[in-house]
């Protein structure tokens, strides 16, 4: 099985050399999509003959970024896509399960709320409001149970990929594969992982940096989402057709 480790990489001039130090511990093929980094990240990435890297001539965004992976892992004929940030939050040795649960899933998707570990950070109040207000908005509307809308820590499974046509740059963009993914019927796993927040100045770019306005772009993204899904075809699921126990 040949599978593939992706990492978005935007101004992690501080970060970017340990972490992919870990990576390559643990995957046998990793890739960094460099998003129109200016801070010295270019340079060190180019330094390195152990990775794969795709360049974009100007930051794009974390979507925009993951979108570049996603036909990277379909164009090389991978199996399996691991996705994880660079900021340290991630923990590359939790990488082999991730391969591993997604031998029986579509996506596997890392949750910071199924379990609770020693060392855990005390998440900032604002984006712990967000993210289990949009994800309960995502059970509402698809019948899951999941319980981290945002976690980058990932896997997937190159076939599920070809299904998407994911259109969001920015943060938003898991909301995006979220409803295709729903729409599509395929079927989700979360694991647990650390909570570990080291970015708290981190910004969402411009307005978004407000919480409220933040809320209301989610929410809208879900809706063109939906409705984009609707006009290809794709219904809602049902009660009935959608995943429990270990799905979401």
């Amino acid at each position: 099985m040949r599978w593939l480790a992706a990492i978005p990489v935007y101004n992690e001039v501080a970060s970017v050399q340990s972490v992919l130090d870990e990576v390559i511990k643990y995957a046998p093929n990793v890739l960094a999509v460099n998003d129109g980094s200016s801070d010295g990240t270019t340079e060190l990435l180019d330094q390195r003959d152990d990775i794969s890297v795709l360049h974009h001539a100007k930051n794009q965004g974390y979507g925009a970024a993951l979108r570049t992976a996603f036909q990277y892992a379909i164009d090389g004929g991978y199996e399996i896509l691991v996705t994880l940030d660079c900021d340290g939050q991630h923990q590359p040795k939790r990488i082999p399960r991730f391969v591993t649960a997604c031998q029986n899933a579509d996506i596997v998707s890392g949750s910071r709320y199924l379990k609770t570990y020693d060392g855990d950070s005390v998440p900032p109040q604002e984006r712990m409001f967000i993210n289990r207000t949009v994800t309960k908005r995502l059970n509402d509307t698809f019948h899951w149970n999941l319980t981290d809308a945002f976690c980058g820590f990932k896997a997937y499974r190159v076939s599920a990929l070809e299904q998407l046509q994911i259109t969001v740059d920015g943060y938003a963009m898991p909301l995006e594969l979220w409803t295709q993914a729903a729409m599509l019927g395929m079927r989700i796993i979360e694991i647990p992982v650390p909570l570990i927040y080291l970015d708290l100045s981190r910004s969402f770019g411009g307005a978004l940096d407000d919480g409220g306005v933040r809320l209301q772009h989610y929410n809208e993204v879900i809706d063109a989402s939906i409705h984009s899904m609707i006009q290809r075809g794709y219904s809602l699921p049902s009660p009935a057709s959608a995943c429990h126990g270990e799905c979401c």
